[in-house]
């Protein structure tokens, strides 16, 4: 069975508007929301786990 060339069409049209919407949604919180400052160990503090990875300037 066979689709019709229309109902391609709009399930396809359907599906780029779904991804569009996505993005932009995912484009809009990541300008409009800021995280909470996280304390974090520098890579060169001795500690439980020294020489972990940390922010190279926090901003806490």
């Amino acid at each position: 069975m066979s689709l019709s060339r229309p109902v391609v069409l709009a399930v396809l049209a359907v599906a780029g508007l779904v991804l569009l919407a996505a993005n932009g949604h995912m484009i809009y919180v990541a300008l409009t929301t800021q995280p909470d400052c996280v304390a974090h160990l520098r890579a060169d503090s001795a500690g439980p786990t020294p020489g972990r990875f940390a922010a190279a300037k926090p901003s806490c």
